[in-house]
C-alpha cells in the first residue's frame, strides 16, 4: 500500500522527469520534476509554518502553475486542501475560513488587506500568491529545501474539503478523500484512453472538481501534458488545438467555439477527444459540433460530493441527451424518492451512486451526511433521471432547484434570501431559465409591495456587493403574485415554463 495515497500514486512517480508538464502560453513552462520541486518547497514551508496532517489550507487565488502545485504540497504534507473561487467576497469567505477553521489563507495580493483582520479574528494565517510567482508565500518558498519528507496518508484520509451549496444558503463542505481522487482518476484515465502522449487544453478553472480532480488528476496519472490556460479564450485555444489531443470543458466552451468560423474538421484534426460536463450538453450543440468537427463530445455526469459517475463511452455511441453509463468502479440505481426503493427501468426517480469515488460526509454536518449518504454507501445525489432502454443514463431534472450556470451551481435559496431582504421586495423567486451561452442564466421574479416600483439596477448593484458574480440574477422581472399549488408551494416549474424563452426568444 502506498504511503501517501495521493501524492504516491499520482505525483511521485514523476520526481526527476525532465518532460513537459505545463505549457503555459505566454509564460513560463514547468516540467515535471520543476512542478514537484516547488510543491516540496511549499510542504517544507507549511510545516515550518506550524501546520500539521488535517490542518486544512484555504487557497483564493487566481489560476496558475503555483497554485496548482500549492495543491500538491498539501496532498504531501498531510493537509487537507480548500480551493475557493476568486469570485467569492469576503462576506461569502468569512463562512468558509471559520466553518473549515482553516490555519491557512492563501490569497491573491491585492485581496490581502481586506481579509487580513477576518483571518486575524479567526487565527487564520494570511499569505500572498500572484500568477507572477510573486507574493510572501511564493518568496518564503523558494527559501526552502524541496526534498521534503513525504507524511503518510492512507486511503480514508482526507485530502481535499470542497464546498458546494446549500439550499438553505449555507453551504456544505464535501470531504474528499486520497482514495476518492486516486481511484476516479484512475478510473477515468482507463475509460477515455488516457496515455503518456495526451496533451490536454486545460481552460478549467483548478478550484473546482472539473478542473482540479478531474482533469489535472488524470494527467498526473498517466504523465500526459497540459497547455495551461490561465482562463477559455478563443485564439489561446485555436492556438493549441493543432499539437493537442484532448479537450474538457463545459458546455460553454463548445457553444464560443461553434460560433467562431475557424472550428472545422482541419482546426480539430489532432485531437482524439473532447470532453463536456459541470452542466448539461444541449442536442444542438452536440449535433452541430459533430456536423462541423467529426467528434462527437463525449458527456459525462458528476457532481462535488462524488467526482464522475457516468461516463458516454470512449468506444461506443455518445449519445446527445444522455451521461452514459455508470463507471466500472461506480454502482447507479434509480429509486423512489419517497421510499428509496429502486424503481423499473425506464422510470424516472432519484439517482443514487455508491463506489469509491463517493466522499466520506459534510464537514460538521452530520446530520445532512446522514440524511444523503446512506449506511449502506449510497449517495442521494438529488438529481432526477432514468436508465433508458440501451442503458444510458439521462438526467431529466434537478431535485432542490439547483441551477447550474456556466459549470458554478447555484442554489436559489441563497440568491432569494438577499433579494427577500431587499427594501421593498415582498418576495421572490428565482430560478434557472436556457441560455445559450451559459446553458442556464439565473433569472429572479420579484414581487413588490404595494405601491412600490423596483428598481433592478439598483437591487443588481446592491447584490454585487454580496454575491460571486455568477450567481447574480442575469434579468430580474416583477410580478404581482407567484404561482402557487394548493399546499401555497411556489410553482417554479410554471415559472420556468413561462420565462424559458426569455433570452433565446428568436
Amino acid at each position: 500500500m502506498k504511503e501517501n495515497l495521493l501524492y504516491d500514486t499520482l505525483l511521485a512517480p514523476h520526481h526527476g522527469r525532465q518532460d513537459l508538464f505545463l505549457e503555459c502560453p505566454g509564460g513560463e513552462d514547468v516540467t515535471y520534476d520543476g512542478f514537484l520541486r516547488q510543491a516540496g518547497q511549499m510542504a517544507a514551508l507549511m510545516r515550518r509554518l506550524g501546520l500539521v496532517p488535517g490542518d486544512r489550507v484555504a487557497a483564493q487565488v487566481e489560476k496558475s502553475t503555483a497554485a496548482l502545485a500549492l495543491y500538491a504540497a498539501c496532498a504531501r504534507a498531510g493537509l487537507v486542501f480548500l480551493p475557493l473561487n476568486p469570485a467569492y467576497t469576503q462576506a461569502e469567505l468569512g463562512y468558509f475560513l471559520s466553518d473549515s477553521s482553516a490555519r491557512l489563507m492563501v490569497c491573491d495580493p491585492s485581496r490581502a488587506a481586506g481579509l487580513a483582520e477576518l483571518c486575524k479574528d479567526l487565527g487564520t494565517q494570511l499569505e500572498t500568491m500572484d500568477t507572477a510567482g510573486g507574493g510572501s508565500f511564493i518568496a518564503q518558498a523558494t527559501e526552502m529545501e524541496y526534498d521534503f519528507q513525504t507524511v503518510p496518508r492512507r486511503a480514508d484520509d482526507l485530502a481535499a474539503l470542497l464546498y458546494t451549496s446549500g439550499t438553505t444558503g449555507r453551504s456544505k463542505g464535501a470531504m474528499l478523500s486520497h482514495g476518492n481522487l486516486v481511484s476516479n482518476a484512475e478510473s477515468l484515465a482507463r475509460a477515455w484512453g488516457f496515455e503518456q502522449g495526451d496533451v490536454l487544453i486545460h481552460a478549467l478553472p483548478i478550484f473546482h472538481t472539473h478542473g482540479l480532480f478531474v482533469a489535472s488528476n488524470i494527467i498526473l496519472a498517466t504523465g500526459g501534458r497540459m497547455v495551461f490556460l490561465p482562463k477559455f479564450d478563443l485564439d489561446a485555444v485555436f492556438a493549441a488545438l493543432p499539437s493537442a489531443t484532448t479537450m474538457m470543458g463545459v458546455p460553454t466552451f463548445y457553444t464560443r467555439l461553434l460560433a467562431d468560423s475557424r472550428l472545422d474538421r482541419v482546426a480539430t484534426a489532432h485531437m482524439r477527444l473532447f470532453v463536456s460536463g459541470s452542466a448539461p450538453l444541449l442536442t444542438e450543440t452536440h449535433a452541430q459540433f459533430a456536423d462541423r468537427t467529426g467528434h462527437a463530445i463525449l458527456e459525462r455526469y458528476g457532481m462535488t460530493e462524488t467526482s464522475m459517475n457516468t461516463t458516454n463511452p470512449y468506444d461506443g455511441a455518445r449519445r446527445a441527451g444522455t451521461v452514459g453509463m455508470s463507471l466500472p468502479e461506480v454502482e447507479l440505481k434509480i429509486t423512489d424518492p419517497e421510499s428509496g426503493d429502486p424503481l423499473p427501468q425506464g422510470e424516472i426517480g432519484q439517482i443514487e451512486v455508491r463506489g469509491p469515488n463517493v466522499f466520506q460526509g459534510y464537514w460538521n454536518m452530520p446530520e445532512k451526511t446522514a440524511a444523503e449518504l446512506r449506511q449502506d454507501g449510497f449517495f442521494i445525489t438529488g438529481d432526477l433521471g432514468r436508465i433508458d432502454e440501451k442503458g444510458y443514463v439521462q438526467i431529466v431534472g434537478r431535485g432542490k432547484d439547483l441551477i447550474i450556470s456556466g459549470g458554478f451551481n447555484v442554489y436559489p435559496k441563497e440568491v432569494e434570501q438577499l433579494l427577500d431582504a431587499v427594501d421593498g421586495v415582498r418576495e421572490s423567486a428565482v430560478i434557472g431559465v436556457p441560455h445559450d451561452d451559459f446553458g442556464e442564466a439565473v433569472f429572479a421574479v420579484l414581487v413588490p409591495e404595494a405601491g412600490v416600483t423596483l428598481d433592478p439596477n439598483a437591487i443588481g448593484a446592491d447584490l454585487g456587493q454580496m454575491l460571486a458574480k455568477y450567481k447574480q440574477p442575469k434579468a430580474m422581472v416583477s410580478r404581482e403574485e407567484l404561482p402557487r399549488n394548493t399546499m401555497g408551494k411556489v410553482q417554479k416549474n410554471l415559472l420556468r415554463e413561462e420565462f424559458k424563452t426569455y433570452f433565446n426568444a428568436s
